[in-house]
């Protein structure tokens, strides 16, 4: 119950990150807000308000990819996640660490004021997490991290994306971070890990702490979008299951090779890849609903 035109927004990822995506959706296209709020810069306004926070707080760059992903996996790239209340998907177990609502919220407020009704939330978000990966750069139906390859590889074939495209998306995590609680069940179980990485990760969660402390899912460069995170893999030092597997699965294993080794360009294939994923049953025209505020459905 939300964007008109998410596609077009997310087309944009492509764009700067010099790629070339044909728009499959008639009228949807990079640019699409271009003098249709007046006289406001729709894509600078965002643009704006992202570089700020990330000035301030470069975590806002998984944040937002999370959020993107999040969204787009459950009901499509519809915004739905921001919607609050019980029983939505925001208060659902896999959703309650997303954050980057506020961001979104602060750019819905300023581009309401300039053309109420014009801009939809899966836009925001969409153009957003652009915006923060460009930066960086120069529920049930969620997969989780207890995932093995296979499984999560299935989880991403029911939405339409391939093996490949699993291993591509999954790759936001050269950027992301996990929490103790999320990996210490299998902290004593780390089969096909790196002895001396096991011992690191245990003597940052160990098991009588009451504090929750952070990890990064990329251990070699986790500020950069780059192929580090699946050189990572390769060297065994995998932090969640999932990612671990990757490299193990035959199914996925070549792929990880491949973009460890440069052989295949990661960032130019990851913008590919967040594309196919904006593009998940994106709501257009009648279909959807532009709503005056993120956080709830227009009465």
């Amino acid at each position: 119950m939300a964007a008109t035109s998410g596609f077009a927004a997310v087309l944009a990822i492509a764009s700067l990150l010099c790629l070339t995506i044909a728009p499959t959706r008639g009228a949807l296209q990079v640019g699409f807000y271009k003098g249709k709020c007046n006289r406001t810069d729709v894509e600078g306004t965002v643009k704006s308000i992202v570089a700020a926070r990330f000035a301030r707080d470069r975590t806002i760059v998984p944040a937002l990819l999370r959020l993107h992903f999040h969204d787009c996996f459950v009901r499509g790239c519809d915004a739905s996640i921001l919607i609050d209340g019980s029983g939505t998907e925001k208060t659902a177990p896999p959703n309650l660490s997303v954050r980057g609502y506020d961001l979104i919220d602060q750019a819905k407020t300023q581009l309401e004021r300039a053309c109420p009704g014009v801009v939809s939330c899966a836009d925001i978000i969409a153009i957003a997490t652009r915006d923060a990966v460009v930066l960086v750069h120069a529920s049930k139906n969620l997969p989780g991290a207890s995932l093995n390859a296979s499984q999560a590889i299935a989880a991403f074939r029911a939405k339409g994306l391939s093996a490949s495209y699993t291993v591509l998306l999954l790759g936001a995590h050269t950027v992301g971070i996990t929490h103790c609680s999320f990996i210490r069940n299998r902290l004593y179980n780390y089969n096909g890990t790196d002895p001396a990485f096991v011992a690191m990760l245990r003597k940052r969660c160990p098991q009588t702490s009451a504090v929750d402390n952070s990890v990064f899912l990329d251990n070699g460069t986790p500020s950069t979008v780059d192929n580090s995170y699946y050189k990572q893999l390769l060297a065994k030092r995998g932090v969640l299951k999932v990612d671990q597997n990757l490299a193990m699965d035959a199914a996925t294993n070549g792929t990880v090779k491949s973009l460890a080794s440069g052989s295949l360009s990661f960032p130019s294939l990851f913008g590919n890849a967040m594309v196919k994923m904006g593009s998940i049953q994106v709501l257009t025209g009648a279909q959807g609903q532009i709503r005056k505020s993120c956080r709830a459905v227009n009465k």
